[in-house]
């Protein structure tokens, strides 16, 4: 292989790894907002009075 098709082919593959790298990291930042969304409503939806008490007189 000569010296012009092999940095054809490296430079494809580093524009590859970047592109996956990239992707990975809009996933990462989209899955910490989802899960700081989750852990905001199960912060809000959290009622501690409900289910102290049972009443039993029917």
């Amino acid at each position: 292989m000569d010296v012009a098709a092999m940095s054809i082919a490296m430079n494809q593959a580093q524009v590859k790894q970047q592109a996956s790298v990239s992707l990975m990291d809009k996933a990462l930042d989209q899955a910490e907002s989802q899960s700081s969304d989750m852990i905001k409503m199960l912060e809000s939806s959290v009622q501690p009075h409900l289910g102290n008490n049972i009443d039993i007189k029917g």
